[in-house]
């Protein structure tokens, strides 16, 4: 499994996962609480944790195309829902 994970600059980081994961959670298998949530997708999984400063969002995928496809999702759909502060700072790390 390929793994990276970011730390995103952000005092609204709870807000932003429990957005993410209400719209995924039609289609998709999601779990979610106030700070924390995780989404599955076909080949992948989402994590996020929201900090009061950050939100820390890790993607794991099969292999490493599908890793960078699903960060881009991840990404873009999180910049929908942070529309006000967007783009949001992504600093993946391998891991």
């Amino acid at each position: 499994m390929a793994r990276e994970t970011a730390q995103v600059p952000t005092g609204n980081g709870a807000r932003y996962l429990q957005q993410l994961c209400k719209h995924w959670s039609h289609k998709l298998d999601v779990q979610s609480s106030d700070n924390e949530g995780i989404v599955r997708f076909p080949n992948a999984i989402a994590t996020m944790k929201a900090d009061d400063d950050k939100l820390t969002v890790t993607v794991e995928a099969e292999d490493g195309e599908t890793l960078e496809r699903m960060k881009g999702v991840v990404a873009s759909h999180l910049d929908r829902f942070a529309f006000r502060e967007a783009p949001l700072l992504f600093q993946w790390v391998k891991g």
